[in-house]
């Protein structure tokens, strides 16, 4: 008889994670594949009224969440934050401000990066030094973006700060792997969201995203969770510095 390998386990049971950017979105998608696989999940994001309701939402579906209110660029709070480890981290908060890149001024750049790209590295900081003081292997998981393999019109900004994040993540996979902490990037394309209506409203913008998408459709928030679980989990235990594209194919043309 032959010794058959064994899919790695996709279970999350005994696990704590922090999903920041919780309240909507991806970052809602997020949180409830991680409680679906029971992990024990806190939520955080700025805004404490719509937290309040999807983390009600995740416990009346008897999922293990609980809602943390946290702007992320207060890095004092940021660091209060991880006393204690957290197994998992998805960092989704994120901010966009497009314009011509002429007409870009010096406080929309400093709005982008210091959400996307200053906090995003500090967050990750210290839940690497948190696992690290406990002796702890972990997985942090950052929502980067398609625009931080490729560029885009009128979003120098924002591809600058995704570009970032995935040269950051390369360097601290590099530092923190004989730690056994894994730290990777999830790439969206455009998803369908209440932050990105505004975008699918726009025909000409709609007509640009469906001409470069290779699939005959847009991305839901429901195609990110998987891999989010995926990222998060025994699964992808061999997976660190490295991005994964969920672009229906529009960096591959």
């Amino acid at each position: 008889m032959t010794d058959l390998p064994r899919t790695p386990a996709f279970d999350l049971t005994g696990k704590h994670a922090l999903v920041t950017g919780a309240s909507s979105g991806i970052g809602l998608g997020c949180a409830v594949a991680l409680a679906e696989a029971g992990a024990h999940v806190t939520c955080a994001a700025r805004r404490p009224g719509p937290l309040q309701q999807c983390v009600a939402s995740m416990t009346s579906a008897g999922f293990a969440a609980q809602a943390l209110p946290l702007d992320q660029t207060d890095l004092h709070a940021l660091e209060n934050t991880f006393s204690q480890p957290f197994d998992i981290v998805v960092n989704s908060a994120g901010s966009a401000r497009h314009s011509p890149t002429v007409d870009t001024t010096p406080d929309d750049y400093d709005a982008v990066m210091n959400i996307n790209l200053r906090s995003a590295y500090f967050l990750s900081t210290f839940a690497a030094k948190a696992l690290q003081n406990n002796g702890k292997p972990g997985s942090i998981i950052h929502i980067s973006s398609q625009m931080g393999q490729v560029g885009g019109v009128d979003r120098a900004v924002y591809c600058a700060s995704k570009h970032g994040l995935e040269g950051m993540v390369k360097a601290m996979a590099i530092e923190w792997g004989k730690s056994g902490i894994r730290i990777n990037t999830i790439c969206p394309t455009f998803i369908r969201t209440p932050l990105s209506k505004v975008t699918f409203d726009n025909p000409e913008r709609l007509a640009w995203i469906m001409d470069k998408i290779k699939l005959p459709r847009v991305g839901e928030v429901e195609d990110i969770m998987g891999a989010a679980l995926f990222l998060a989990s025994d699964a992808s235990a061999m997976v660190t510095g490295t991005s994964m594209l969920i672009d229906g194919g529009w960096t591959a043309g």
